[in-house]
């Protein structure tokens, strides 16, 4: 352990530099979205030092890049949440974002399947209660793998 804090006592932007770096390439290979912040606040503490700003030695940086993580983590949870809220469906999910579309009726319901064509696709479907005919608008309630649930607009 003291030779861990001789090395960072003489080098600790590199030190800080180090764990910043590594934190994100492993961030990069594994994409868990946990170790950003970590390399980010690495980073910040990293400039802070090469600055000699006093922070009180190793253990007055090691609080400070714990303060820094807490921080970026819940602020980016909030921004995350601001900019993609969860009931938001993900713009690369085709078929959640059906749901609520308009689709017009391209094979007549029979025993509540038929096929109709929505978001430039024919897709089969199902419904319940009265079918409306070959041409008319039903709305998308649900996906359900290769199958709509839809119903009458």
């Amino acid at each position: 352990m003291d030779a861990l804090i001789d090395l960072h006592a003489s080098q600790p932007f590199w030190i800080w530099l180090a764990l910043g770096v590594l934190l994100l390439a492993v961030e990069a290979a594994f994409s868990t979205e946990w170790l950003l912040w970590p390399a980010v606040s690495a980073g910040i503490v990293a400039v802070v030092t090469a600055l000699n700003l006093p922070l009180g030695g190793f253990w007055g940086e090691a609080a400070l890049f714990a303060v820094l993580t807490v921080i970026a983590t819940l602020m980016s949870r909030r921004l995350i949440q601001r900019v993609n809220p969860g009931d938001a469906p993900d713009i690369n999910a085709r078929d959640g974002r059906l749901v609520g579309q308009r689709a017009r009726v391209t094979e007549t319901f029979i025993d509540g399947r038929g096929r109709v064509f929505v978001s430039g696709a024919e897709w089969a479907a199902e419904i319940e209660g009265a079918a409306p005919p070959v041409g008319e608008s039903v709305v998308v309630e649900a996906v359900d793998g290769a199958r709509l649930r839809v119903r009458g607009s």
